[in-house]
């Protein structure tokens, strides 16, 4: 009689440690960190990088602005395994023995000033972009530069943005950040260690071919001279529509997936249609990611998020 009764014990704890957690104890959990610096949240759980859109109702123009992305346009994973060459936005943890570092901007006036605490070698994404992103863990601090390089009278970049982790604060109205949008590029990136935990908490970044000269919240910045109204602004956000049959994806692919279902993409900056941003990492499968290829603009809608504000 004991041992059934302490069996039912065990069994019950089990049973009470599995129930679906409520409350602050469901916003512990999903808080978003980067490897390396545990201690830092990527913005409060009431961000609106960190709230699920899945709920909310479908835009009036969702069908107009799908379309100009590009209805029948493959979503494409913008990022890879490092086999083969760095294919991705990296990003860089430090310390505070990394120095800070003065950079030179071109957009001066739309830049935060700083200096930048970039390490020695940074790891910095490949092409024309050549964004630099740094988290310096103990001041929860991200750090992103847009189109950097190191000279031999010190370092350049086109502009640059500072952002406390901890806080919900946008940049000023019309000001760029080191992304077209003026926004956070880190937030909004596929990592491999969230997609091998199980499940990705966020919103994501993504880039259409033509945008509107325009930006709706959370987005500060246009990167367009075109009025065309049938064009999307940026900050607008899509989600992968809950039709949508995900049980024949791989692993991998399945997680970023389930985030576009809950969470969506946020247009970040002008490029090829529904490219999603990720960092790379060596544990990526290759295979696995390119069956997003067969998913396509069609099979997305744009959420109306006129209720969605930081804090609220």
């Amino acid at each position: 009689m004991t041992n059934r009764r302490g069996i039912w014990l065990i069994t019950a704890v089990l049973a009470a440690l599995c129930l679906p957690l409520q409350g602050a104890a469901a916003d512990a959990v999903a808080r978003v960190t980067i490897p390396g610096a545990p201690k830092c949240e990527i913005f409060p759980s009431d961000n609106v990088w960190n709230e699920r859109v899945d709920t909310l109702p479908v835009a009036s123009d969702s069908s107009t602005m799908v379309a100009s992305i590009g209805l029948n346009a493959y979503l494409h994973p913008d990022f890879s395994s490092i086999k083969g060459g760095d294919y991705g936005i990296p990003y860089n943890v430090v310390g505070s023995s990394v120095s800070k570092k003065k950079v030179k901007f071109q957009y001066a006036s739309q830049s935060d000033k700083g200096p930048y605490p970039i390490p020695k070698s940074p790891k910095i994404e490949g092409g024309s972009d050549r964004h630099v992103l740094i988290v310096q863990r103990n001041t929860c601090r991200l750090y992103e530069l847009y189109a950097a390089h190191k000279t031999a009278s010190g370092w350049k970049a086109g502009s640059g943005a500072i952002w406390d982790l901890s806080s919900n604060a946008l940049r000023p109205a019309g000001w760029t950040s080191a992304d077209a949008a003026g926004l956070p590029i880190l937030p909004g990136l596929v990592r491999y260690d969230e997609v091998a935990a199980g499940a990705i908490d966020h919103a994501l970044r993504f880039t259409a071919p033509e945008t509107q000269k325009a930006y709706i919240y959370p987005a500060r910045h246009y990167a367009s001279d075109s009025t065309d109204p049938t064009l999307p602004p940026m900050g607008l956000r899509v989600r992968l529509k809950a039709s949508v049959d995900i049980s024949r994806f791989g692993p991998q692919a399945r997680v970023l997936l389930t985030a576009l279902k809950q969470y969506g993409m946020i247009l970040a900056d002008n490029g090829s249609p529904w490219y999603v941003s990720g960092s790379p990492s060596a544990g990526w499968n290759d295979d696995d990611l390119h069956q997003l290829q067969q998913l396509h603009g069609s099979d997305f809608e744009v959420v109306d998020t006129s209720t969605l504000r930081n804090g609220s």
